[in-house]
């Protein structure tokens, strides 16, 4: 026993000493990378919804925590902190919602900059900083909207927007990678995702992207006078079918599967797929949305009904005008006005792979008695009272008028 305990040491030693060799490592990032003497910013684009991560690619050394400023317009007054000045913000992606503030809906981690689901009015600059107002490091965020983006069928022999040229500059969409088929063993989807860029010799010096004269459409970068023109394209996306093979799981042994398949059979309905479900009540008449768990906009998502499969080539939103239920840019399933008929068990695919189940009873509401507090009693007695008002106004401005006209046609006797 005593013969170990040196061993012990030595091997405790080393793990010390490879411990600080990997903190060592990870400070050289910054080591190696100086910060700029006058500060740019590096253009960044992303679609609405999107999670996106702004690392802080330099600072000093004796600097052990940064703070994050966001600024709509280059030279504003107008600054928002995003941080508690201790760099170490953590925040529940999971309980982040679209259409929060951002205060609400950022994180910061080892010096980087985290803002879940980014809206259009997250657009602007990100300052890497300290609490005194030294900046080290800068990006011009351009998230893109997705109402009224472009969609493309190329199964059905739609093409993507053509390039738009001018004189002095060009706008064009750049396309990300074809995303996984969102099903296995079945037909699938697949998705691509194009953003709006310009290129142009006037774009402002001191915003920098990966090839020169080119950053994307929102950006500051952009001169005053190419901004409208910019506006009018909008970001797109690619739709296509494919066909993959499921992954096939690893099969245990040959007595252990048998006693598996009893104990699985009792009480098990063999048509549903075996995939964690949540139950959910839902009031007839009210609109639902359903989020797929552990899915992004990026990722490759898909939704069935049961054994029916919602292909975005007619569940998209926007395809039908008139349609109740729509798959969002956000891989968010919609259902408005929840009907009856839409009870039973919706699936997500993830990445190729079912993930989850979700059980929708549909139920009547219960009728109760309306109290002087409610706000439809209240919107109710304003637009009573309203009404009132609008009418009698109405009916004295009719006797005044008749009055007027009574006394100019029979002038009284002088």
């Amino acid at each position: 026993m005593v013969t170990r305990l040196p061993g012990a040491a030595v091997l405790l030693c080393l793990v010390d000493v490879l411990h600080a060799f990997a903190i060592e490592e990870k400070g050289d990032v910054f080591k190696r990378m100086a910060c700029p003497a006058f500060l740019v910013f590096d253009n960044a684009a992303y679609l609405a919804d999107m999670t996106f991560e702004l690392p802080c690619n330099c600072k000093p050394e004796e600097v052990s925590s940064v703070v994050w400023y966001f600024q709509k317009n280059m030279g504003s007054h107008k600054t928002t902190v995003l941080t508690d000045f201790a760099g170490t913000v953590v925040v529940d992606s999971g309980h982040i919602h679209a259409g929060s503030d951002v205060l609400k809906r950022f994180s910061i981690r080892m010096f980087s900059l985290i803002v879940f689901r980014a809206q259009v009015t997250d657009s602007g600059h990100y300052l890497c900083g300290t609490k005194k107002g030294d900046f080290f490091y800068g990006y011009d965020v351009d998230v893109q909207p997705t109402k009224h983006i472009t969609v493309a069928f190329v199964d059905r022999g739609q093409h993507v927007q053509d390039d738009y040229t001018k004189k002095v500059f060009s706008l064009f969409t750049t396309f990300w990678d074809w995303t996984r088929c969102d099903r296995c063993g079945v037909r699938g989807e697949q998705r691509r995702i194009g953003l709006c860029y310009m290129q142009s010799a006037q774009l402002h010096p001191r915003y920098r992207a990966a090839v020169p004269n080119v950053t994307s459409c929102g950006s500051r970068a952009v001169p005053a006078h190419f901004q409208r023109p910019s506006r009018l394209r909008k970001p797109e996306v690619a739709i296509r079918s494919c066909l993959t093979p499921c992954v096939q799981e690893e099969v245990p042994e040959e007595g252990v599967q048998a006693i598996s398949n009893v104990i699985s059979k009792v009480g098990e309905k063999p048509w549903l797929p075996r995939v964690p479900t949540q139950f959910h009540k839902q009031p007839i008449g009210i609109d639902l949305i359903i989020a797929c768990p552990g899915a992004r906009p990026e990722h490759a998502v898909a939704w069935d009904k049961d054994s029916v499969r919602l292909y975005r080539s007619r569940y998209l939103i926007g395809v039908n005008k008139t349609m109740r239920v729509f798959i969002d840019h956000g891989n968010h399933l919609h259902i408005q006005r929840v009907q009856v008929s839409d009870r039973g068990t919706y699936f997500c695919w993830r990445e190729g792979k079912m993930v989850a189940g979700f059980r929708l009873s549909v139920m009547y509401q219960r009728r109760r008695r309306r109290t002087l507090d409610d706000p439809e009693t209240i919107y109710a007695v304003k637009v009573i009272g309203a009404s009132y008002v609008l009418i009698s106004i109405i009916f004295i401005i009719i006797h005044m008028c008749r009055c007027c006209w009574r006394v100019f046609r029979c002038p009284g006797r002088t």
